[in-house]
């Protein structure tokens, strides 16, 4: 979220060794790969040198680039299938529009094409207090005060399969992620309504994986 990594080649790497999340190392990595069979022959077929960092890193992000989701009941409504969609969705895709969602979260992705600040409207860390390295965002990259609390605007299709929310996951709900979104965001108190409305419509950007790349 904060734009360390350039590439999905670069970002695949992270998990893997991070202490908090695979915590492995590369010659872990390298070795379980090199004595197991049948991962050792598939980087053979695929790759000239076999087992290398670079080629494990590469062969994540080419899967990772079929994980793409086209088709979801949105997709069908905004090619003119008006059934593809129910009257409390497309009023939630009207509220979506209205109170300005659509200023970062637009595009094929419905976001991840850009950097905002968390708290445009109003001070959402000052408000929730403890600020930690990881609210600081892009900065920890950057080292530039402009970029303070700036993430990558999350891409929202299947956004209702991914909880929990934000930059730390620290929302459980996506309903509670909308509240604070329009509050800090876009300076508006919405409704429960108008919050059920969105949880909808943002419910039509669901679909499925491709054929042979169930979860």
């Amino acid at each position: 979220w904060d734009g360390r990594a350039g590439t999905l080649e670069e970002q695949s790497g992270g998990p893997l060794t991070h202490p908090r999340e695979m915590g492995s190392t590369w010659p872990a990595i390298l070795g379980f790969l090199s004595g197991e069979p049948s991962y050792a022959q598939a980087f053979r077929e695929c790759y000239a040198d076999g087992v290398t960092e670079a080629n494990v890193r590469d062969a994540i992000a080419t899967f990772e680039r079929t994980l793409v989701t086209p088709g979801s009941r949105f997709d069908r409504y905004l090619t003119g299938d008006e059934r593809a969609i129910t009257d409390d969705e497309r009023r939630g895709w009207e509220t979506f529009q209205d109170i300005g969602c659509i200023t970062c979260h637009q595009g094929i992705n419905v976001g991840g094409n850009l950097f905002q600040r968390f708290g445009i409207a109003s001070d959402f860390f000052e408000d929730r207090g403890r600020v930690t390295e990881s609210d600081l965002g892009r900065f920890a990259q950057t080292q530039r005060r402009s970029d303070a609390f700036k993430f990558k605007v999350p891409a929202l299709r299947n956004v209702a399969q991914t909880a929990p929310y934000f930059h730390d996951g620290s929302v459980p709900t996506l309903e509670a992620a909308i509240r604070i979104m329009a509050q800090y965001q876009l300076g508006q108190r919405i409704s429960d309504e108008e919050v059920r409305l969105i949880a909808a419509f943002l419910g039509t950007l669901d679909a499925d994986l491709p054929a042979g790349e169930e979860r």
